[in-house]
């Protein structure tokens, strides 16, 4: 029995251990995947010009402190609303619940969407879109905030938001691209120095 213990404590130290390790892999991929996006000229939101030079974009060290669990409330009564644009192009979200968590032992909210063009497409299922704002904007990211994809709970009411993925939207490359303004309630009153930096073009 004493054995059994100790192989059991063992065990979960060790899948302890392998978690951050995990989530470094999946942030490293996600960084891979971004530049090789950005790289593609089928893909890419790049102008002409910036997509002959790029090489990678440039991401803040990855800090796991901005990889947190947060607790998940549906807002189910909620309507699908145009969300306001950098161009005319809008499209419908509504807010599919709020998410709690903390940082630093600071409690913070922010409201998760969910997309009316991509709720009936198999790909996209349980796909979650959450813009947000906070102190880098403007300085080391891009001033119109940035975005996050992330997935809808099968089972309980908590998900992982990890920053580390944010990425900037494309109209901040490409101004002919139409991107969802962040809502006010998704602004973030701390800085979060995680996920894709942004250098604006000189002019």
């Amino acid at each position: 029995m004493k054995m059994l213990f100790l192989l059991l404590v063992c065990y979960a130290g060790a899948l302890a251990q392998s978690k951050p390790e995990t989530a470094v892999a999946e942030i490293k991929t996600f960084q891979e995947e971004l530049n090789r996006e950005y790289k593609d000229k089928k893909k890419s939101p790049l102008l002409p010009e910036d997509l002959k030079k790029f090489k990678k974009h440039q991401f803040f060290p990855i800090d796991l402190k901005y990889r947190v669990t947060a607790q998940l409330t549906l807002t189910p009564e909620t309507s699908f609303m145009p969300m306001k644009a950098t161009q005319a192009y809008m499209q419908d979200y509504r807010v599919y619940g709020i998410a709690e968590f903390s940082i630093n032992g600071e409690l913070y909210t922010l409201p998760l969407y969910q997309s009316k063009n991509l709720l009936n497409n198999p790909k996209y299922v349980g796909y979650l879109f959450l813009p947000f704002t906070d102190l880098t904007n403007g300085n080391e990211t891009y001033g119109g905030g940035r975005y996050l994809n992330l997935q809808a709970p099968t089972d309980g009411n908590e998900l992982v938001i990890d920053f580390n993925k944010a990425y900037s939207p494309y109209c901040a490359y490409n101004p002919r691209y139409s991107c969802p303004i962040v809502p006010e309630q998704n602004h973030l009153p701390i800085a979060i120095p995680a996920g894709v930096k942004y250098v604006a073009k000189k002019k």
